[in-house]
């Protein structure tokens, strides 16, 4: 028996960036953490960026399911958000809002916008714009990622041109955090005038963001180009006015190697999705890395446990003593990918390091399964009642990586008597799967800068995808999401990722580490609190 070794991590609660969730007002400057290459002199203006993504974003539509961070990388250019999260410090500021504040309850949130921001359109931002565009996303329900964050949403009220009250009727302690993603980004009324299904194209979809769509081609490429007027960018940024280069290329290249071999003949600028395995050859070409862990629940095993075997207790602690995170990480991954130590990022607000109850113990896996009755079969797994323990795992084909850590998990699981099935696919048949419940254990992660994305992937209030039957798991969802205070809701998010272990609800295995590669002339490229590619405004090319 061994407990996973992991790197030491300090204990992430990060109160500042949780009660300043809450309440807001005026500025600060800051270079963003992330942010590659200062390069010499003054930016230059002009140039085209090309830079290479692993999968057609499928939905150009800021609120809609796309396939993930590459569809992040487009849509945040498009639009702009009513609060930024500084990547420092996980700390809310102003962006197109100026101030905010909420009610003792965090049922009303009240804010005071930007003037002077326009769409690229030309029409204005107003309060009535951010009125209609959360409305749109909770009438859209489940075809939209926003929805999940507008958790209890009544409606927004117009108090003035540039101010408004959202109400909730139940507490929502998260959403201030929420309204600096790019779910919840700001849509012009053309947009939104447009059936929510049929924005996907990008044809008609108009926000208030730095750069336009030119054109988009489905599995080849996204062109946009800049806007000459913006001039509202979060003062945390190096740039907040127009963005140096004039058009940014957003170019499909689905092979890792490929995109690879791009960046180092030079035909691409920058190069999302980075393997682990081409770390050291952009290293070795004096190419540029920039990196950033990934926030949020981290790449695991999340049973479902509305399927026989997800809902037996045995079954989900015998996988979870089977399975050793730092082998695979080791063997599917490079030191840039912690192990990780709970369920959630050590990068997100309010993690805590739990690797002492993390331990990796086949032995006592098999043991575990034979107190609760299964008996191994002739074919090697364990069996009851005539079946055999054999779990069927989706996973998606958007991180390489993936398949070489799920061929190991098979073969951990299978040396105490567990079988695996694997399945993959692109992001929405996953999905889809995940609907149908048909599935005992999903491989994956979820992505977000505040520990309220343990509500969105595990409460039976949100997308329910896991039918978790446990009261005191749901009281503490909601209570830390019911909590305005920064230091009791970390305590709360806090007792959610030790209950989720205590019952092996999920299986931490790694964190996901962002990783860009990018040319020597590439300056100023930048990665969000989210850790996804932010704005492109303070990236320039030298020449």
């Amino acid at each position: 028996m061994h407990p996973r070794t992991r790197p030491a991590l300090a204990v992430l609660a990060l109160t500042t960036a949780l009660t300043l969730s809450l309440t807001a007002c005026g500025t600060e400057s800051g270079a963003n953490a992330a942010a590659q290459g200062s390069g010499s002199g003054a930016p230059v203006d002009g140039g085209d960026l090309t830079f290479a993504i692993a999968n057609d974003p499928i939905s150009l539509n800021p609120s809609g399911t796309g396939s993930g961070n590459d569809t992040f990388y487009v849509t945040r250019q498009l639009v702009d958000s009513l609060i930024w999260q500084d990547p420092k410090d996980g700390s809310l500021k102003p962006w197109l809002a100026t101030k905010w504040s909420a009610n003792a309850d965090a049922t009303v949130f009240t804010f005071t916008l930007r003037d002077g921001v326009t769409f690229s359109d030309g029409s204005p931002f107003t309060a009535t714009s951010v009125k209609d565009t959360f409305d749109d996303a909770v009438k859209a329900g489940a075809l939209s990622q926003a929805a999940s964050l507008l958790a209890g949403y009544k409606e927004s009220k117009v108090t003035g041109k540039h101010t408004l009250e959202v109400h909730f009727s139940k507490p929502n302690a998260a959403f201030p955090q929420a309204a600096s993603s790019v779910a919840l980004g700001v849509l012009s009324a053309k947009t939104l005038a447009i059936p929510f299904e049929d924005r996907a194209s990008g044809k008609g979809v108009v926000g208030t963001g730095p750069f336009v769509l030119d054109h988009y081609t489905k599995d080849v490429e996204t062109v946009l180009k800049q806007r000459d007027e913006y001039a509202w960018g979060p003062d945390g940024r190096a740039n907040t006015k127009a963005a140096h280069v004039e058009k940014v290329t957003f170019q499909v290249i689905p092979e890792a190697g490929v995109r690879t071999g791009s960046l180092s003949s030079e035909q691409v600028d920058v190069a999302g999705g980075v393997p682990p395995s081409d770390i050291q050859t952009l290293r070795d070409a004096k190419l540029e890395l920039v990196t950033r862990a990934n926030p949020g629940v981290v790449f695991g095993l999340s049973f479902n446990e509305a399927s026989p075997l997800g809902k037996d207790p045995a079954v989900r602690e015998a996988v979870s003593l089977a399975i050793d995170p730092t082998e695979v990480r080791d063997t599917a991954l490079t030191k840039e990918f912690a192990v990780a130590t709970s369920v959630l990022s050590h990068t997100t607000p309010g993690a805590v390091d739990l690797s002492k109850d993390l331990v990796t113990d086949p032995a006592k896996a098999k043991s575990v399964l034979e107190d609760a009755g299964w008996k191994i079969g002739s074919d090697g797994l364990f069996a009851k009642g005539g079946k055999s323990l054999k779990l069927r795992i989706p996973w998606i084909t958007n991180f390489g990586p993936n398949q070489t850590s799920l061929e190991l998990i098979q073969q951990q699981l299978k040396k105490v008597g567990i079988g695996v099935d694997l399945w993959s696919g692109p992001v929405p048949d996953f999905v889809e799967k995940q609907k149908a419940g048909d599935f005992d254990a999903a491989w994956g992660n979820l992505s977000r800068a505040d520990g309220d994305v343990l509500r969105t992937q595990y409460s039976a209030g949100a997308t329910d995808f896991y039918k978790i039957e446990d009261p005191e798991l749901e009281g503490l969802l909601g209570k830390q999401l019911a909590t305005s205070d920064g230091p009791a809701r970390i305590a709360l998010v806090a007792k959610v990722q030790e209950r989720l272990l205590a019952r092996h609800d999920e299986v931490p295995v790694h964190e996901l580490t962002t990783i860009l590669g990018a040319q020597p002339t590439v300056h100023g490229l930048e990665l969000g609190a989210d850790s996804r590619l932010d704005q492109l405004t303070s990236v320039w090319i030298s020449k």
